[in-house]
Formats: structure tokens, sequence, C-alpha cells
């Protein structure tokens, strides 16, 4: 697999959105899945990129980076795409641009994440390294889980949620649309009939011990978390 310039003619691209660490992060398992997979109709040369919209370099790491119009003219017979940005309204907005124009969303998982039966991931995930989905657990598309996170046993996880490094997040718990949980935040288990609920858009704050229900686009910090402000604008 090459990737060290463009090419006209590579029968399989991944174009990875994002050039800032955390694309940076995820670029070397995102080569090792493109360049292992056989899920593919087509057999032949596979290319990974970093996508921006306005290049501010060459390459980064030893990747090209491309802008946007420059990934949808490569000749190919498989078009992907994952997007490795934290804000999920950007994450949104290029997973819509990308379908719309015929690109294939692409999950990316590193190979010692862990990820057990019975789970119902949606297109397009990043699971990092040393990070697990146990048992049971249905999650929407675009999630971020980073490095050393989990999701437990019956947990509801909605679209382009974000996981900071070292989430946990145990059972029986549900997360709404675009919430960000920070660092090492703890998630307190729901019950089957009474599950904990994080709305959508809220933020859980770096190590906030999160011990009940979170209302929507609230910021909670502390142990136990409590919030900091009220209801923005969405």
């Amino acid at each position: 697999m090459r990737s060290n310039s463009p090419s006209r003619a590579a029968t399989i691209v991944l174009g990875l959105y994002g050039v800032g660490g955390f694309a940076r992060e995820v670029m070397p398992f995102a080569r090792e899945c493109i360049a292992n997979s056989e899920e593919f109709k087509v057999q032949g040369e596979r290319e990974v990129y970093f996508v921006e919209t306005m290049p501010k370099a060459k390459e980064a790491n030893g990747i090209p980076v491309i802008s946007e119009d420059e990934f949808f003219e490569l000749e190919c017979s498989e078009r992907l795409f994952n997007v490795a940005i934290g804000d999920s309204k950007d994450r949104e907005r290029i997973a819509s641009t990308c379908i719309r124009r015929g690109a294939k969303p692409y999950s990316l998982r590193s190979p010692n994440a862990l990820i057990y039966g019975n789970n119902d991931i949606g297109e397009g995930a990043i699971i990092c390294a040393n990070s697990m989905v146990t048992s049971n657990a249905k999650i929407g598309r675009f999630f971020h889980s980073n490095i050393y996170s989990y999701v437990a046993h019956d947990c509801i996880v909605g679209d382009f949620v974000t996981f900071a490094p070292r989430v946990h997040c145990n059972g029986n718990v549900h997360i709404r649309d675009h919430a960000y949980l920070g660092t090492c935040a703890v998630i307190k288990q729901g019950a089957a009939t009474r599950p904990l609920v994080i709305g959508e858009g809220a933020v859980i704050g770096m190590g906030a011990i999160v011990t009940k229900d979170v209302a929507p686009y609230t910021t909670v910090v502390g142990n136990p978390a409590r919030p900091i402000h009220g209801r923005p604008d969405p």
C-alpha cells in the first residue's frame, strides 16, 4: 500500500478527515484496517489520505494531506471516509457531505480494542486502542471512543457521541446524540427499568462522577457531578 503521494489509479482509497492530534493518533490503525480488510468486492491497491478543507501542509507523518475536492477527484473503485474531528457538529456536517457525494463511511477499530458479541455499532465509529464495548450495547453513527474507554452492557449511545480517554460508561446508561464525555468521566450504572440518561448535547467534564440524569445541553462537573450552567441554545 503506497502512502507517500496521491495516486490517480488506486483501487480503494480512504480519506480520514482532520490532521490534528486525534487524526494523527487514529491514522496508524486506519492504515492497518484498510490494508488488512477482506470485505471489499474489488481487490487491489489501497491508499490513505488525511483530508482537510484547506490543507496547510502537503503531508503529516508521511501521509499525504489533500483537500476535499482532491479526495473526490481521485479515481478509484471504492471511496471510503471517516472523520477524526472532535466537534460532533462538524463531524455530522462532513459525514453528510461525504455521503451525498458518494463516499462510504468506514469504521475504524484498533487491533487491541475489544468488542464482544451481541452489540450493534453504527457506521463511521472510531474505536481506539484499549477501548472496550462489552455486550448488548447499541451505539449510533460516528461514535468516537478514545483510548482506554469502555461502554458496558445494555447501554444505548446516540449518534455523534464522543468519549475522551478513559471514560467509564457502566451498564444501563442512555446517552443521547452529540453528547461529549470528558477524560476520566465515570457514569454510574443505571437499572434496566430506570436507565441513567445523559441528554442530547450534554457535556460531562473531565473527571466528573455522574450519579444521576443530566439534562440536554447542560455541562456538569465534579463529584458528584453538578451543572455549572443552564441550557444554552442548541
